[in-house]
């Protein structure tokens, strides 16, 4: 049976069919967080975990989000959040993701690339 320590900070598995994974590298000075899975108020502390870290390290925070496959309003204020903390920019979001940051309007206020490379030099 699996305890709370057996588990990385990188892997939210709270609801099991619905879980997050979230990878950190640094490129060229920005700190990069890949999220791949659903996010909701179940899962969206590890990704917020992961952004403020690299917030609090490095001068920009770039999202990339091309396995996101579900997003709530959790997630976008979230993402929002985090657009007020730091310079964020979003990379390669998914259709689904793309979607949200769209019929909401805040892709007027988001920063919204295609690659991680455009993110980063935009």
């Amino acid at each position: 049976m699996s305890t709370p320590d057996d588990h990385t900070s990188f892997t939210q598995s709270k609801a099991a069919a619905r879980p997050v994974t979230v990878d950190q590298y640094e490129v060229e000075g920005a700190w990069v967080v890949v999220a791949a899975g659903e996010l909701d108020m179940d899962t969206v502390p590890t990704l917020q975990e992961a952004l403020e870290g690299g917030a609090a390290s490095h001068p920009s925070v770039i999202l990339d989000a091309g396995a996101v496959t579900f997003a709530d309003s959790t997630a976008l204020t979230a993402l929002l959040r985090m657009h007020q903390t730091t310079v964020f920019r979003i990379a390669a979001p998914s259709p689904t993701l793309l979607h949200l940051i769209q019929v909401t309007g805040a892709d007027r206020i988001l920063t919204v690339r295609p690659t991680v490379d455009e993110a980063r030099t935009a």
